[in-house]
């Protein structure tokens, strides 16, 4: 998966190696899917990338669970194993490799970690007694076990053991004062900076030597002169980094790629990562990873997800039910990088509505209409550029390298979020253009300069998503009718303006994204609900105008017999301009047109009757006027939030519109 060309910088990430005691759950995933995201982009970059992922298999909380389950600890982690990597595969994680820590060349690896360390007269042999979480495979101290609540581990909720066995020892005490001092001189070696503070603190309160062997269970490596031992979890998990990397079988390899350019953990195991991963690296001479980067836990509304606790969300559901790249956007673009956050299906379906729905999709689909209709469907060359148009071109740059200097600090949210600033200004800017309104005027120069400029907006963030995205890039490029990948290239190069040739055929396709239902929670589309009583013009039902004294269904045959309203009545009626932003059909509904609307200070959906008469493409950018205080209807699932204002004959509807372009909100009176 990683490019092989020899002059290319490398660049070494990993995920922590999973432990396989039960399925994994949305956390893990969101920390799988940062490093791919990470690996995706560096890869973009020009680097040759080597991502590394897999899983913790040894220790006794493993054993037991086998012994539970009837099966031998192999049997039980090789089902186990299975599953994750299929969950991997669902979330098109780019990794090259997977280890096991259960793998021969990681057994080797272990072992000669344990004799370098050995040798160098690190490692003893005494009695350790001590309170022990098997769910943690840690340690806690007397100190620690005393300031619990009940005694129980932390982040378990579970009774600590008290344990007395024959072990081997690190000397980890040797070592603080010189990892003390690496910190300091190297301040982005532990990131972020809170997770640097704790570290420091508890590298200060006094380390303990380690130990680094068990004899109270047999899964897990042997000591290569001591069989009755095998070695600690933590000591041959750790490991799994340089015996991916080529420790000590592949020299040249292991030169190549290390030190890892970064660790991506849970804060929840950045201490194993920071102090002891470190300082065994010392003791064996070999640089320490340039980073650390301990970002924070995604937590249910109710607190810390975790198998234990029985309150995991699988991704795997989330996926066939929204779709991964839907899963991976929120993931990526809900929660600050290094900051917890919260996961509800609620705030998953409301990004997937306003990101990808309502703002790329939207963009995306405006802009084919308009060179389908005003071109012939295919772009046009760019004429004078005019302020405006300089704008967004100088906008597109600025957001591709604002993007990558937060990738490079590990800000992914913040880069989507940049990326973001070029969608909602690309819509802003048809708005501000409004293409229709200069074809009308025979500014037919002046539209197609705005109609490329979109489409090249939408080309680079073709290629400014691959990161994060894995289908729609593709699908975005497919749309506007560019040749090869946005994924194939440099990405400096794939991103400078005026890549998107003249006369590209568009081929508009099916929405990137349909709106899902608050409510029902699914597709917009598949929503099947009866409609409610609407007017000639769409909105809610008649009884609702009624009750205000108005009759908007009133049409030239009845207004002799209207009812006399008085002028605060008609007061309280707020009519507006708008300018219609899209159209759809809604599915299922002949007579029935979706139609999201610009009111100036908000944008609106309104279900309308009125597809016999109207092409959803002919709307885009049509100024008409709503009611806008009409009390909300829900038709075929969407809430209808206003009413559309016709006139009609027993022959023909005609929306009313503005004579002349008005600014949209403009109040009518």
């Amino acid at each position: 998966m990683s490019p092989a060309g020899k002059n290319k910088p490398s660049f070494f990430i990993t995920t922590p190696i999973y432990y396989p005691s039960d399925r994994l759950h949305i956390g893990h995933a969101y920390t799988t899917v940062a490093a791919d995201a990470i690996a995706r982009f560096k890869r973009l970059q020009g680097y040759d990338v080597f991502f590394l992922t897999g899983t913790d298999e040894h220790g006794q909380k493993i054993q037991r669970r086998a012994q539970a389950a009837g099966k031998t600890p192999q049997e039980f982690v090789d089902n186990i194993v299975a599953g994750i990597r299929e969950l991997w595969s669902t979330l098109k994680i780019s990794y090259d490799d997977f280890i096991r820590t259960t793998e021969k060349r990681h057994e080797l690896a272990v072992q000669e970690v344990f004799r370098r360390i050995e040798a160098k007269g690190d490692i003893y042999k005494s009695q350790y007694e001590g309170w022990y979480c098997a769910d943690c495979e840690a340690y806690y101290t007397e100190a620690q076990y005393k300031g619990s609540e009940g005694g129980k581990c932390p982040d378990h909720d579970k009774p600590l053991e008290r344990l007395r066995e024959e072990s081997y020892f690190f000397r980890m005490s040797k070592y603080a004062g010189r990892l003390l001092k690496y910190i300091e001189d190297n301040p982005d070696f532990i990131q972020p900076a809170s997770r640097r503070n704790e570290m420091v603190s508890f590298i200060k309160s006094g380390l303990e030597d380690l130990c680094v062997s068990r004899t109270t269970f047999d899964w897990g490596i042997l000591l290569p002169d001591d069989p009755r031992h095998v070695v600690y979890v933590w000591f041959d998990a750790l490991t799994n980094y340089i015996t991916a990397a080529g420790f000590p079988a592949s020299p040249e390899r292991f030169a190549k790629y290390w030190p890892a350019d970064v660790h991506l953990v849970g804060k929840e195991i950045v201490r194993f990562h920071t102090i002891i991963w470190p300082i065994m690296l010392m003791a064996l001479d070999l640089p320490l990873p340039k980073k650390v980067f301990g970002h924070g836990w995604l937590v249910l509304e109710g607190g810390k997800m975790s198998k234990s606790r029985g309150n995991v969300i699988d991704p795997v559901t989330l996926v066939n039910k929204y779709g991964l790249d839907a899963i991976r956007h929120f993931l990526l673009r809900e929660i600050p990088f290094g900051a917890d956050g919260v996961y509800s299906e609620d705030a998953l379906v409301a990004r997937i509505n306003s990101d990808l729905a309502n703002d790329l999709g939207n963009l995306l689909y405006r802009t084919l209409v308009m060179a389908e209709k005003f071109f012939g469907g295919k772009f046009p060359g760019p004429g004078e550029e005019t302020p405006l148009d300089a704008e967004l071109r100088t906008l597109a740059g600025s957001v591709v390298r604002d993007m990558e200097q937060s990738m490079e600090r590990l800000e992914i949210s913040g880069a989507i979020a940049n990326l973001w600033r070029l969608v909602s200004r690309a819509n802003k800017y048809i708005d501000e253009v409004a293409p229709w309104a200069l074809m009308r005027q025979g500014q037919t120069g002046r539209a197609a300069t705005a109609i490329y400029y979109l489409g090249e907006c939408l080309r680079i963030l073709g290629v400014a998503l691959t990161p994060y995205l894995v289908d729609t890039p593709e699908r975005i490029w497919t749309q506007l009718g560019v040749e090869g990948s946005p994924r194939e290239g440099l990405f400096r190069e794939l991103t400078e303006w005026g890549g998107l040739k003249p006369g590209t055929v568009t081929r508009r396709g099916s929405p990137l994204f349909p709106r899902i239902d608050p409510e029902t929670r699914a597709p917009v589309d598949a929503t099947k609900k009866s409609a409610a009583s609407i007017t000639s013009a769409g909105g809610n039902a008649p009884a609702q105008a009624a009750a205000t004294g108005f009759s908007p269904q009133a049409g030239s045959a009845g207004a002799a017999s209207a009812e006399e309203v008085t002028i605060d009545a008609f007061k309280r009626m707020d009519f507006r301009v708008a300018r219609v932003v899209s159209a759809e059909k809604v599915p299922g509904a002949d007579k029935l047109l979706r139609l999201s609307i610009d009111l100036g200070d908000a944008t609106r959906e309104i279900v309308s009757g009125i597809a016999a008469q109207y092409r959803p493409e002919d709307l885009i950018g049509k100024q008409i006027i709503v009611l806008a205080n009409l009390k909300p209807a829900r038709i075929r699932g969407i809430e209808s939030k206003g009413m559309l204002l016709a006139a009609s004959s027993d022959e023909d509807l005609v929306l009313l519109t503005t004579d002349s372009d008005i600014p949209p909100g403009s109040r009518i009176s």
